[in-house]
């Protein structure tokens, strides 16, 4: 081939490559283009939060390119949220012996198999942006956010548990608690729009169920009371805010919108739109005639992060 052709192509090349590089850098948005709050509820599917996550993705790694390798593994190499997330599951919860492909493999069908993982995973991001003010991007939740990473796996979990695959639901129920600090049951049953704030020490026993846009600080524990058998874990209904280092014990109801405060013993049930503090709790947050004290505009607690409101109209609490 002569010289010149080859120059010519080599020259060819060179711009071809420049050119994409541009492009490429057209294509990241400049930091003010990625929203730091969701949607209206109507927009907030899977397709968008995930473009919202690359948004922020290639954003950081811009910014930050010592995180620019780490970012292209976690987020930017891959083609959506569900193998985004199983990817960076299965690097957290390996082991020497607990291969991260196999864990990959694992996630990967679970997610693909059952669309009830993958909306609640979206739901639950969009309940951390939502609730936690130091969460700043949809992106620092899914890769740092050890609560919503134990929840996701333990989701996988219950579902091998509900396969009856029952050692390797309890083998990946020890791994999430010595990577996350969280215990979770495998046959413990979850909602969706779950924010485990800080999450260390979370303890959920095997027949506890927790409802929708739950809210549970760290060292909570829905656990038995030592001696009964079969049913024998806390109920929480929807919109539930659960107060740091709460402890609720026995096959009880915590009801709809309710609160328990920081470092109460919950024995009893306790009724919707009541709040439960001390030790052992006693039930407080209704007006002189017995009724619920609700917040306004009727948002659930469990939603709004409200653990001080109505204080002065709690007739026995004294502060």
């Amino acid at each position: 081939m002569p010289s010149g052709q080859s120059n010519s192509n080599s020259n060819s090349n060179s711009n071809s490559n420049t050119i994409s590089a541009t492009n490429n850098r057209q294509h990241n948005p400049p930091a003010e283009a990625v929203p730091s709050f969701p949607p209206p509820e109507s927009e907030s599917d899977e397709s968008w939060v995930w473009s919202q996550i690359k948004a922020e993705a290639r954003r950081d790694a811009d910014s930050e390119p010592a995180l620019a390798s780490y970012l292209y593994a976690t987020v930017l190499s891959h083609a959506s949220l569900p193998r985004s997330l199983s990817f960076h599951l299965a690097n957290k919860l390996c082991s020497s012996t607990l291969l991260s492909t196999l864990l990959y493999d694992l996630f990967v069908a679970s997610f693909s198999e059952h669309p009830t993982l993958r909306s609640a995973a979206v739901a639950d991001l969009l309940a951390v942006m939502k609730r936690d003010p130091a969460c700043v991007s949809f992106s620092h939740c899914l890769l740092n956010y050890k609560g919503f990473l134990a929840i996701q796996a333990h989701r996988v979990s219950h579902v091998l548990w509900s396969q009856n695959r029952k050692p390797l639901a309890l083998a990946l129920q020890s791994r999430i608690a010595d990577v996350f600090a969280v215990d979770i049951h495998p046959a413990a049953r979850i909602g969706k729009g779950i924010l485990l704030d800080h999450a260390t020490g979370v303890v959920i026993g095997e027949t506890a169920v927790i409802g929708n846009n739950v809210s549970i600080l760290h060292h909570v524990t829905l656990g038995g009371t030592g001696k009964d058998v079969g049913d024998r874990h806390p109920k929480i209904a929807d919109g539930v805010l659960i107060g740091a280092g709460a402890t609720i014990l026995g096959n009880i109801k915590i009801g709809e919108g309710a609160k328990i405060g920081a470092g109460s013993l919950v024995l009893i049930d306790v009724p919707a739109r009541t709040t439960a503090v001390g030790n052992p709790a006693r039930l407080i947050g209704r007006n002189n005639r017995g009724e619920p004290v609700k917040n306004e505009g009727d948002v659930f607690p469990g939603e709004t992060m409200d653990h001080t409101s109505f204080i002065q109209q709690w007739c026995d609490y004294i502060i």
